[in-house]
């Protein structure tokens, strides 16, 4: 092949990834020879350094491997071109893979430079329109098979690992690129053919076989092949060109030199289209990417009597879809299994950091001493049971620890947060607040706010309570406007004509007066009976009357502000705010449960509000002379504390609906919420005491000493 009739010479230049190296190797052969073109470099990084110089002295660079997606912008690198696809075909066709197999979510290790900053950069976009989750960190413990499916990005061999290891390798996935000949495409195969042949001749010791030369080297052959195709058509546009060495201008020093052909080679690369040995190559104006021709195959990692071997199982073509390889070879998945995995990983195996807190019955912590007068720490309680039940369906290996005693909810959400735990169970309430730092699993408990206050004991002594079934000042306008002695009298006379029905010394001998004389013993025992069922009613009022009757007594100010205890850092206190105050932090502030229950106690409060789970099982079992007024409020669900995008978060989820579903948790709701050991005496009683008719006696006795004085 000759070029006005000199032969096409070429030039090797070994590179390292060190971009200076890359650079100077580049430099000294552009000044000691007319270098048209570069075919290379291999890595991301060193290509976005060349292609800008190809740029400066106005030669084309065609890479065969370098697939950052930020060398795909033609204003950026209008000399750079390349045979391999860009890692955005390579993410589209990885998102297509999740797709297929139901997966939705990864983790992603990648290497800190171009490629790899590109590659995940096109990953994650790729996932985030297809609804995928991303993890941009990899997992401090074992993430290998049978719990995870790796998928490489690059050929890794295999026979450099320790036997000991091959179980756990089983099931790997190699995504690469790949030729029409691997997915049964069309190709030119006289032209692969006479290259195999040239090879074989005049290197035949390097020559591996047809069937095993690297897709690269294809990729390689292609863009080398697009430079002669380019150069021809340059040579056939009947330009006067006496030689390649007068088609430079400048001196000798590489960065002062310049192809002066320049636009007209580049204009040939761009309009250059033939079917290659990976298959056809066609370029565009607007981008630097080839644009046809673009496959993926999909290997499995399998054992086999020589080892292990990636076996191809998937075949992709751009911008199609998956499909099963031609060779029809079964996936093997992670585990040495033939069942799919799920798209989450398990927590089978794995260790995890459970911080909990204290709050009867939720988690229940008693300090034991043992024969040897060691004291240990033992759990119980609702969350206590819950871990032993996810423990035995998801295997996992707890370690419990209990946070101290002066921290807050709101602290707990932060420790998982920041890595300090790796779940939080406890009576955690999920709080739009909160989900903006962490997740939440599936609700472990159903909750509400409810209102506790202290037993009211003491009755306030009405000593004329007896005669209020009849009037009352403020509901009967006749007495408004009257002083106190003549409502006095009014209220003596009415309940003395009302409720007296007494005989007389003479007989009726009439019929209308016989019934009249029956009229009005009815009536007077008709209002007799009201009078004792008002009287009764108005007693037991009185003598169970709370100072306030749920949360609108409390919205309305009917206890002073700073007599209401509130939990700071915690899900009721952000009710408070919101609902309340307005932002107001005028509440007696609590650190904890224990805190506000001796708050009640001391008289230092009186009213809070908390969760209702946890209220109604202390003043059933463990503070008696504490009790729930007024209805609930606030509904709202408590959950696991878990990271964002944490891994195990689905088959958390998974087991905790199935825990639901089999009645699990309305066992343990009724095991830990259904107890009562607070003796019923201890309760308010609705029996009417002596002291509240107390004010009768005394009128009567009245009564009598003024009968005494008047027979005296």
């Amino acid at each position: 092949m000759t070029i006005e009739g000199e032969f096409i010479g070429w030039q090797v230049e070994q590179t390292t990834g060190n971009i200076i190296d890359t650079l100077d190797v580049t430099c000294h052969a552009v000044s000691v020879s007319n270098i048209v073109g570069i075919v290379g470099p291999r890595l991301s990084r060193e290509a976005h350094v060349i292609a800008l110089f190809g740029e400066k002295i106005g030669i084309s660079v065609i890479s065969y491997s370098a697939t950052d997606p930020d060398l795909s912008n033609r204003n950026t690198y209008p000399n750079f071109y390349r045979t391999v696809s860009s890692d955005d075909t390579a993410a589209s066709a990885l998102a297509k893979l999740f797709i297929r197999f139901n997966w939705t979510s990864c983790s992603i290790v990648y290497q800190n430079d171009a490629f790899g900053l590109g590659g995940i950069q096109a990953i994650s976009e790729a996932f985030n329109k297809s609804g995928l989750i991303v993890n941009q960190t990899a997992l401090d413990f074992n993430v290998v098979g049978p719990y995870f499916t790796w998928i490489l990005s690059g050929s890794v061999p295999l026979n450099s690992f320790n036997e000991t290891f091959y179980q756990n390798l089983i099931g790997m996935f190699l995504i690469e690129p790949a030729v029409e000949s691997v997915v049964n495409a069309p190709i030119n195969a006289t032209l692969l053919n006479a290259a195999y042949s040239i090879w074989q001749q005049y290197e035949p010791e390097s020559f591996p076989g047809s069937m095993n030369v690297d897709n690269y080297a294809l990729f390689v052959f292609d863009a080398t092949w697009t430079l002669i195709q380019s150069l021809q058509q340059v040579c056939a546009s009947k330009i006067n060109i006496s030689s390649l060495y007068l088609s430079f201008i400048g001196s000798s020093y590489c960065f002062d030199r310049r192809f002066i052909h320049s636009k007209l080679l580049l204009d040939a690369v761009s309009r250059t289209e033939f079917l290659g040995v990976s298959g056809p190559i066609q370029f565009s104006v607007n981008v630097t990417d080839r644009i046809t021709g673009l496959y993926y195959s999909a290997k499995n990692a399998q054992s086999s009597s020589n080892g292990l071997s990636f076996v191809s199982v998937l075949e992709y073509s751009h911008p199609g879809d998956w499909r099963i390889s031609t060779k029809e070879n079964v996936i093997i998945w992670p585990g040495n299994s033939l069942t799919q995995p799920i798209g989450g990983a398990l927590l089978k195996g794995v260790n995890l950091r459970i911080d909990v807190i204290e709050s009867a019955p939720f988690t229940i912590v008693e300090k034991v001493i043992d024969v040897s007068g060691q004291s240990t720490i033992e759990y119980s309680g609702y969350v206590h049971d819950l871990i032993e039940l996810l423990q035995n369906k998801m295997e996992f290996i707890p370690t419990i620890e209990l946070a101290p005693s002066n921290q807050t909810y709101n602290g707990l959400v932060r420790a998982v947060r920041n890595g300090v735990y790796d779940i939080v169970i406890g009576d955690v309430t999920v709080t739009v607040a909160r989900r903006k730092l962490v997740n939440f699993s599936n609700t472990i408990f159903d909750n509400s706010l409810r209102i506790i206050i202290r037993k009211t004991t003491d009755v306030n002594i009405d000593l004329f309570s007896f005669l209020k079934p009849f009037l009352q000042r403020e509901d009967n306008e006749a007495l408004q406007n009257q002083s106190i002695l003549p409502q006095v009298v009014l209220h003596v006379w009415y309940s003395f004509g009302n409720i007296v029905g007494y005989g007389v010394e003479f007989h009726t001998n009439t019929a209308a007066r016989r019934l009249l004389t029956a009229g009005l013993y009815i009536l007077s025992l008709i209002l007799a009976a009201s009078y004792t069922a008002n009287l009764a009613s108005d007693l037991t009022i009185a003598k169970s009357k709370a100072i306030i009757s749920g949360i609108d007594d409390i919205k309305n100010g009917k206890i002073p502000f700073n007599r209401i205890g509130i939990l700071v850092g915690s899900a009721p206190e952000e009710y408070y705010l919101r609902e309340i105050s307005n932002g107001a932090r005028n509440y007696y502030p609590l650190q904890s449960l224990n805190d506000l229950y001796l708050s009640l106690l001391t008289n230092m409060i009186d009213a809070a509000f908390w969760d209702s789970g946890t209220i109604e099982y202390v003043t059933n079992n463990i503070y008696c002379n504490l009790t729930i007024i007024g209805n609930d409020f606030d509904k709202r669900v408590f959950g696991i504390v878990t990271p964002q995008k944490w891994w195990y978060a689905q088959d958390l989820d998974v087991n905790i609906l199935s825990l639901r579903q089999a009645g699990d948790l309305e066992k343990l709701r009724q095991k830990w919420f259904q107890a009562k050991k607070c003796p019923d005496s201890l309760e308010t009683s609705t029996a009417i005491e002596i002291e509240a008719i107390s004010g009768l006696f005394l009128v009567f006795g009245v009564i009598s000493i003024l009968s005494l004085l008047l027979f005296a």
